[in-house]
């Protein structure tokens, strides 16, 4: 009954002034900042929170000395309201293309490996027959790309799902495994060297990614696996800029999928060490949200996604 309630009340009641300013007391953390962002007064704001609060039954903020903090519910109507905003964004952003002739848009993130070779491709394809259309790429970790997925900043990832929360309003569609190798520059004193272990570069400086990512947590295990020490001599970035020109200025050496830097290989510029460090990350795939009717400029680039994906990926694995 009281679901009901509540589904009945977020269907019927919910405004999209309300809407907003619960993004703006999550962003804020404060109802006098966020009712000057909505362009309310401090009182209105403070009755349409609690009018909400009334009518869900729950709290949905915690009041403390300096401010609002979301509780669990708060969290997770925040959640949605950032959705409902992005998706009004959207809808107004296609009208304006439509009206400007181009033919439609959509978003799409992806991580390092399928950024080089499966996005390419599949924008190439949706370009042959839709030369108008606009396409938004974003690279990043898997994580950062399946929260804006979730809030409705993009229409689908290309990258792996690894944290439950939300997890229940995805699809994952599974695509391939990666490969990592050990790449360093063409000058590195051990270019050319035939069978190198993970043990013959301990003591080499490694370009490392994040504490805390998917690919640091895997390399370190690796290494504890084999009974090496960890390296020490550290640079921590994901910038593919600042990776290359260090890989060929220095004598550093960084695990990526081969793909990532296969122009610089080729070119002369960039050499693989060891073909496969046998790090494990999972499998990468096309991440859409459950239940979500896509545009349709994201379903025209999802076609074509999954044409290019047939194309690299034929035997693709299943969960």
């Amino acid at each position: 009954m009281a679901a009901s309630k509540t589904k009945s009340f977020i269907r019927a009641r919910l405004k999209t002034r309300q809407i907003a300013l619960l993004v703006h007391l999550d962003d804020e953390r404060s109802v006098l900042r966020a009712a000057e962002v909505a362009g309310m007064t401090q009182p209105a704001a403070s009755k349409i929170l609690r009018e909400l609060e009334e009518a869900l039954e729950v709290p949905l903020f915690e009041r403390h000395a300096r401010g609002v903090v979301p509780t669990w519910y708060g969290e997770i109507l925040v959640r949605h309201a950032r959705s409902i905003l992005s998706e009004l964004s959207h809808a107004q952003d296609e009208i304006s293309a439509l009206k400007s002739g181009r033919s439609g848009q959509a978003s799409i993130g992806t991580v390092l490996s399928p950024g080089t070779d499966l996005i390419p491709m599949a924008i190439g394809l949706l370009k042959q027959g839709n030369p108008e259309m606009q396409i938004t790429v974003d690279l990043n970790h898997s994580t950062a790309l399946i929260e804006k997925l979730l809030q409705g900043d993009l229409d689908m990832v290309v990258g792996r799902i690894l944290d439950a929360q939300g997890a229940e309003e995805l699809q994952f569609e599974p695509l391939a495994d990666e490969r990592h190798a050990l790449i360093a520059g063409a000058q590195h004193p051990l270019a050319g060297r035939r069978n190198l272990h993970l043990e013959d570069l301990t003591d080499q400086s490694w370009i490392l990614p994040t504490t805390g990512s998917v690919l640091r947590n895997s390399l370190v295990a690796r290494f504890l696996a084999r009974g090496l020490p960890v390296p020490g001599n550290v640079v921590e970035t994901s910038s593919m800029p600042v990776i290359t020109s260090l890989l060929r200025t220095t004598n550093m050496v960084v695990v990526l999928p081969e793909t990532a830097v296969q122009s610089y290989c080729q070119a002369g510029l960039l050499t693989v060490l060891i073909k496969d460090v046998g790090v494990d990350i999972g499998l990468f795939g096309i991440v859409t949200r459950r239940r979500f009717k896509l545009s349709p400029g994201a379903q025209v680039l999802l076609a074509a996604l999954r044409e290019a994906a047939s194309r690299l990926y034929p035997a693709a694995p299943t969960e």
